[in-house]
Protein backbone atom coordinates (compact mmCIF):
# COMPACT_ATOMS: atom_id res chain seq x y z
CA UNK A 1 0.00 0.00 0.00
CA UNK A 2 2.21 2.74 -1.29
CA UNK A 3 1.57 6.04 -2.93
CA UNK A 4 1.67 9.76 -2.24
CA UNK A 5 0.12 10.23 1.18
CA UNK A 6 -2.41 13.07 1.31
CA UNK A 7 -3.57 12.83 4.93
CA UNK A 8 -3.23 10.54 7.93
CA UNK A 9 -5.51 9.83 10.86
CA UNK A 10 -2.93 10.11 13.65
CA UNK A 11 -5.53 9.77 16.41
CA UNK A 12 -6.54 6.32 15.14
CA UNK A 13 -3.23 4.80 16.25
CA UNK A 14 -3.63 6.36 19.69
CA UNK A 15 -7.31 5.53 20.24
CA UNK A 16 -7.41 2.07 18.64
CA UNK A 17 -5.45 -1.13 18.45
CA UNK A 18 -5.12 -1.88 14.72
CA UNK A 19 -6.00 -5.50 13.92
CA UNK A 20 -6.13 -5.70 10.10
CA UNK A 21 -5.78 -3.26 7.19
CA UNK A 22 -7.37 -3.02 3.74
CA UNK A 23 -6.99 -0.78 0.70
CA UNK A 24 -10.15 0.68 -0.84
CA UNK A 25 -10.93 3.05 -3.67
CA UNK A 26 -13.27 5.99 -3.12
CA UNK A 27 -16.17 6.94 -5.40
CA UNK A 28 -15.79 10.69 -5.94
CA UNK A 29 -18.08 13.20 -7.67
CA UNK A 30 -17.10 16.24 -9.67
CA UNK A 31 -14.14 18.25 -8.44
CA UNK A 32 -13.59 16.26 -5.22
CA UNK A 33 -10.37 14.74 -6.58
CA UNK A 34 -8.97 18.24 -7.16
CA UNK A 35 -9.63 19.14 -3.53
CA UNK A 36 -7.95 15.90 -2.42
CA UNK A 37 -4.90 16.68 -4.57
CA UNK A 38 -4.75 20.07 -2.80
CA UNK A 39 -4.65 18.22 0.57
CA UNK A 40 -8.06 19.62 1.55
CA UNK A 41 -9.47 16.47 3.12
CA UNK A 42 -9.96 15.46 6.73
CA UNK A 43 -10.59 11.92 8.01
CA UNK A 44 -10.08 12.60 11.73
CA UNK A 45 -13.75 12.10 12.63
CA UNK A 46 -14.49 9.58 9.88
CA UNK A 47 -15.47 5.93 10.18
CA UNK A 48 -16.54 3.15 7.83
CA UNK A 49 -20.00 1.59 7.84
CA UNK A 50 -20.45 -1.88 6.32
CA UNK A 51 -23.93 -3.28 5.76
CA UNK A 52 -22.96 -6.66 4.32
CA UNK A 53 -23.21 -5.54 0.70
CA UNK A 54 -21.49 -2.15 0.52
CA UNK A 55 -18.96 -0.13 2.49
CA UNK A 56 -19.36 3.62 3.09
CA UNK A 57 -16.93 6.27 4.34
CA UNK A 58 -18.93 8.49 6.70
CA UNK A 59 -18.09 11.89 8.23
CA UNK A 60 -15.05 12.54 6.07
CA UNK A 61 -14.71 16.16 4.99
CA UNK A 62 -13.56 17.22 1.52
CA UNK A 63 -13.38 20.99 1.22
CA UNK A 64 -15.36 22.39 -1.75
CA UNK A 65 -13.10 23.21 -4.72
CA UNK A 66 -12.93 27.00 -5.12
CA UNK A 67 -12.95 27.12 -8.95
CA UNK A 68 -15.96 24.80 -9.34
CA UNK A 69 -18.56 27.06 -7.78
CA UNK A 70 -21.63 25.76 -9.61
CA UNK A 71 -20.65 22.09 -9.67
CA UNK A 72 -19.43 21.76 -6.09
CA UNK A 73 -20.29 18.85 -3.85
CA UNK A 74 -21.62 18.35 -0.33
CA UNK A 75 -18.41 18.35 1.79
CA UNK A 76 -19.61 15.71 4.28
CA UNK A 77 -21.58 13.33 2.10
CA UNK A 78 -21.28 9.56 2.45
CA UNK A 79 -18.74 8.17 0.00
CA UNK A 80 -18.91 4.63 -1.29
CA UNK A 81 -15.76 2.54 -0.90
CA UNK A 82 -14.68 0.18 -3.65
CA UNK A 83 -13.79 -3.23 -2.23
CA UNK A 84 -14.09 -6.81 -3.46
CA UNK A 85 -17.20 -8.66 -2.28
CA UNK A 86 -14.99 -11.07 -0.30
CA UNK A 87 -13.34 -8.17 1.54
CA UNK A 88 -16.71 -6.61 2.36
CA UNK A 89 -17.91 -9.90 3.83
CA UNK A 90 -14.68 -10.23 5.86
CA UNK A 91 -15.16 -6.71 7.22
CA UNK A 92 -18.82 -7.43 7.97
CA UNK A 93 -17.85 -10.52 10.00
CA UNK A 94 -15.08 -8.70 11.89
CA UNK A 95 -17.11 -5.62 12.76
CA UNK A 96 -19.93 -7.65 14.31
CA UNK A 97 -17.56 -8.66 17.14
CA UNK A 98 -18.18 -6.40 20.13
CA UNK A 99 -15.66 -3.58 20.42
CA UNK A 100 -14.46 -3.72 16.81
CA UNK A 101 -14.88 -0.86 14.39
CA UNK A 102 -13.51 0.19 11.02
CA UNK A 103 -11.53 3.42 10.82
CA UNK A 104 -9.69 5.13 7.95
CA UNK A 105 -5.96 5.42 8.54
CA UNK A 106 -4.78 7.44 5.56
CA UNK A 107 -5.77 8.77 2.15
CA UNK A 108 -3.25 8.56 -0.67
CA UNK A 109 -2.96 8.72 -4.46
CA UNK A 110 -1.95 5.80 -6.68
CA UNK A 111 -1.69 6.51 -10.42
CA UNK A 112 -3.91 9.57 -9.98
CA UNK A 113 -6.67 7.68 -8.15
CA UNK A 114 -7.59 8.36 -4.53
CA UNK A 115 -7.33 5.37 -2.21
CA UNK A 116 -8.04 5.02 1.48
CA UNK A 117 -6.36 2.62 3.86
CA UNK A 118 -8.94 1.32 6.32
CA UNK A 119 -8.38 -0.82 9.37
CA UNK A 120 -10.40 -3.10 11.59
CA UNK A 121 -9.61 -1.75 15.04
CA UNK A 122 -10.46 -2.37 18.66
CA UNK A 123 -10.88 0.58 21.00
CA UNK A 124 -8.23 1.02 23.68
CA UNK A 125 -9.10 1.42 27.32
CA UNK A 126 -8.30 4.68 29.11
CA UNK A 127 -5.60 2.98 31.20
CA UNK A 128 -3.84 1.81 28.00
CA UNK A 129 -3.83 5.36 26.66
CA UNK A 130 -2.40 6.69 29.94
CA UNK A 131 0.29 4.03 29.90
CA UNK A 132 1.25 5.01 26.33
CA UNK A 133 1.46 8.70 27.32
CA UNK A 134 3.63 7.86 30.33
CA UNK A 135 5.98 5.76 28.18
CA UNK A 136 6.27 8.54 25.60
CA UNK A 137 7.00 11.15 28.30
CA UNK A 138 9.66 8.94 29.89
CA UNK A 139 11.31 8.41 26.50
CA UNK A 140 11.37 12.16 25.81
CA UNK A 141 12.86 12.84 29.23
CA UNK A 142 15.58 10.23 28.65
CA UNK A 143 16.46 11.86 25.32
CA UNK A 144 16.65 15.29 26.99
CA UNK A 145 18.94 13.90 29.69
CA UNK A 146 21.24 12.34 27.08
CA UNK A 147 21.43 15.62 25.16
CA UNK A 148 22.18 17.51 28.35
CA UNK A 149 25.05 15.13 29.19
CA UNK A 150 26.47 15.48 25.70
CA UNK A 151 25.75 12.23 23.87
Amino acid sequence: MSGKTITKNKKAYFNYQILDTYEAGIVLHGPEIKSIRNHQISIDQAYVHVDGEEAWLIDSYIHPYEQASLYNHNPQRRRKLLLHKKEILELWDKVRIKGNTIVPLRVYLVKGMAKVEIAVAKGKKLRDKRKKIAERDAERQAERDLRRIGF
